[in-house]
């Protein structure tokens, strides 16, 4: 089953080229079986190493969905310092033969600025993300329309991981239990100049005001304390664990395995706004959905 899920709160369905709601926010399409992928050497080159520790997981503050704030302990480990590129993932379907869950199916999600509204648009992929007949992406950018499946083929040639949303978070706030509300501190704009690729405007009235309408090249807008770039806005990052309500050890929730959380948001409209780009704000989707505003990082 395919989901694409638009914004945290206002979601558009597609089946081919009928419009059906589904009660999960869902779009239904049937997925293929992605390619096997063989393991290449690993490294730590351009990853950032936490020694882990105890941390204060959510926000009392936020969306209904990170609430209650819980202690968990989070075992050490690494992160890739940058977004993985187009190039890098170029590089990889050049040395697998891999295709993509957005190539199988012959689309993927794109929202049409001309037309103000999202779609699944043939021909869309990692290198098309806004399909065939427009621009390649480029190279130094986060990939995009890259699926949960993808994006785990990608982390096992590698010889990595997806974080998972704990981890992630934990690298957000730099390994600390801080108040801040963003990877890079409480504001979106330090002395008039925006810290991440982030949107402005209503989703029908943008305003291009930190450069980028679409994806920004990695690190364009600086690193945090601890190093990384991107740790909100450019793109949705996917997680390896299943989504879940906390608290964590809610027995009585039953954990579906094809929907999984992401974090950051990304540099397209969400109804959550500036929240979206928070260290503790969580988001979902299915393992088969691709988006042109979904990309990921490894860990290790």
């Amino acid at each position: 089953m395919k989901f694409l899920k638009i914004a945290i709160f206002c979601v558009v369905v597609f089946t081919a080229c009928k419009e059906n709601k589904q009660p999960n926010n869902a779009v239904i399409i049937t997925a293929k079986k992605p390619t096997e992928i063989v393991t290449v050497k690993s490294d730590t080159t351009n990853m950032v190493y936490f020694e882990g520790g105890t941390i204060l997981i959510g926000s009392d503050n936020g969306e209904e969905n990170e609430k209650p704030v819980f202690e968990m302990k989070i075992g050490p480990f690494y992160i890739d310092k940058n977004l993985v590129t187009v190039d890098e993932f170029s590089n990889f379907i050049k040395n697998t033969g891999y295709k993509t869950e957005a190539d199988n199916f012959g689309d993927s999600g794109v929202y049409l600025f001309e037309t103000n509204n999202w779609t699944l648009l043939k021909g869309a992929n990692w290198e098309y993300p806004l399909g065939r007949d427009k621009a390649k992406a480029i190279g130094d950018h986060p990939v995009t329309h890259v699926s949960w499946n993808d994006a785990k083929a990608y982390a096992t040639w590698v010889g990595k991981r997806l974080p998972t949303e704990f981890e992630w978070e934990f690298a957000a706030k730099g390994g600390n239990n801080t108040n801040d509300k963003y990877a890079w501190g409480n504001e979106l704009q330090v002395n008039g100049k925006y810290m991440a690729n982030v949107w402005q405007g209503e989703i029908k009235s943008k305003e291009i005001l930190d450069g980028y309408l679409y994806t920004s090249p990695v690190g364009a807008f600086g690193e945090t304390a601890a190093g990384l770039t991107d740790m909100g806005g450019n793109v949705w990052q996917w997680c390896e664990n299943s989504f879940k309500q906390y608290p964590v050890n809610n027995a009585e929730e039953v954990q579906d395995s094809k929907i999984r959380t992401t974090r950051g948001g990304s540099f397209m409209f969400d109804q959550a706004g500036e929240n979206s780009f928070t260290t503790t704000f969580r988001s979902q989707n299915s393992v088969e959905t691709s988006l042109f505003n979904m990309g990921f990082r490894c860990a290790k």
